[in-house]
């Protein structure tokens, strides 16, 4: 057993607040949480906070390596290791629209990655190619495509992981989304003109995700509510945020935390290869990236998913959504582990779970990130 004594500070436990606590680890479990008491050493926070580690369901890459270029477990590692140095202890490496063969290959090194032990693979995020053409982004629409028995069949094969998939609902039969559902993938909406009937519809066959609510789907009106209005509408849909100052305005993510159910929410980097890169800008799909002041961009001006790690998003959260640090890491740890079905082992201090957590100073930084089967990072 290990023991972890942290004092003058706030440790966020799955009971509540603590000014301070004794954590015995056995193995890669938390034994015990309690107070401390008696003599011995301590690690001072000086103001700071432990939390659970992040969880970050959509990383497109990380340290110079995007993932559509390294569909290997080396490159996936970078990935990881440039990530957890923001205090990301699991996450999803994300696939960018692409062509069947190399959704199956993405399928394959997650499968090799996770059996090699890399620490922090619990799945992966294939986002496309089944999107609407007029909802694009950055995706490049000469590879968007149907969903067909043969790319269904790739999907729902056994996997080592999780498999989140992010389609336009409104391209898709719900006979065939509730399919995907019932092999265990978890079905998300993004990139989509879905009308709110269309939304709904899916949700009733199990669609459990909206891919970074607001982006890359019509703004609501008084007439049209659309898939965003749906998704304000309806509590079953776990939703992802990408709050970086650039994708999403304070005030309408204010107001999906008064709408939505609090543990329905997720913080998601949409993180790019420049997270934890030396040189930042990249090229996606032949076309140059410019990354500066922390935003991604093509030449159009259109956002190229984001420079963002998940201990900036929980630090913008606390300021832009206006709540207190051990909400903003329930968005960035409980939540999405509830979502991916982890909450057994993972997302939140508690005993029987998994010893993975983020120590923060007083400005909310990452100072180190223990993921139980590795050695700790620190920032």
């Amino acid at each position: 057993m290990t023991r972890f004594r942290f004092v003058n500070g706030h440790v966020a436990t799955s009971t509540g607040v603590l000014p301070g606590a004794e954590i015995v680890v056995q193995g890669d479990r938390i034994a015990s949480i309690g107070a401390v008491e008696g003599s011995g050493e301590t690690i001072d926070l000086n103001g700071g906070w432990v939390v659970p580690g992040y969880i970050d369901t959509q990383v497109n890459g990380g340290g110079g390596v995007l993932f559509n270029d390294r569909l290997d477990v080396d490159g996936i590692a970078t990935m990881a290791a440039a990530h957890a140095v923001y205090g990301t202890t699991a996450m999803l490496p994300t696939l960018v629209s692409e062509t069947p063969d190399k959704i199956a290959r993405a399928l394959d090194a997650i499968d090799e990655a996770i059996e090699a032990n890399v620490p922090g693979i619990v799945g992966i995020h294939v986002e496309g190619p089944v999107l609407n053409p007029a909802r694009k982004g950055i995706h490049d629409p000469a590879r968007f495509r149907d969903l067909d028995d043969e790319m269904v069949a790739v999907l729902t094969r056994p996997r080592r992981g999780k498999v989140m998939l992010t389609i336009a609902p409104e391209r898709v039969p719900v006979a065939t989304i509730r399919r995907l559902v019932e092999a265990g993938v978890l079905v998300s909406a993004g990139h989509s003109e879905a009308s709110y009937e269309q939304a709904m519809a899916a949700f009733d066959v199990g669609l459990v995700g909206i891919t970074h609510l607001f982006n890359a789907m019509p703004a609501m009106q008084q007439r049209v509510p659309g898939l965003a209005g749906a998704t304000l509408d309806d509590a079953r849909p776990w939703s992802g945020l990408i709050i970086d100052g650039f994708h999403v305005a304070a005030p309408m993510l204010r107001l999906a935390l008064k709408a939505r159910p609090f543990d329905r929410l997720m913080l998601v980097t949409d993180a790019m290869s420049s997270v934890g890169a030396v040189e930042k800008d990249f090229v996606l799909h032949g076309r140059h990236i410019d990354v500066s002041g922390g935003k991604c961009t093509y030449a159009d001006g259109t956002l190229a998913g984001s420079d963002l790690d998940m201990g900036s998003a929980v630090a913008n959260a606390v300021e832009q959504l206006r709540i207190t640090v051990d909400r903003a890491a329930a968005m960035a740890a409980t939540n999405p582990a509830a979502f991916l079905g982890l909450s057994h082992e993972r997302g939140a201090l508690g005993v029987g779970l998994r010893a993975d957590w983020v120590v923060l100073d007083a400005a909310l930084k990452p100072v180190e990130t223990r993921i139980a089967t590795a050695e700790p990072v620190a920032a």
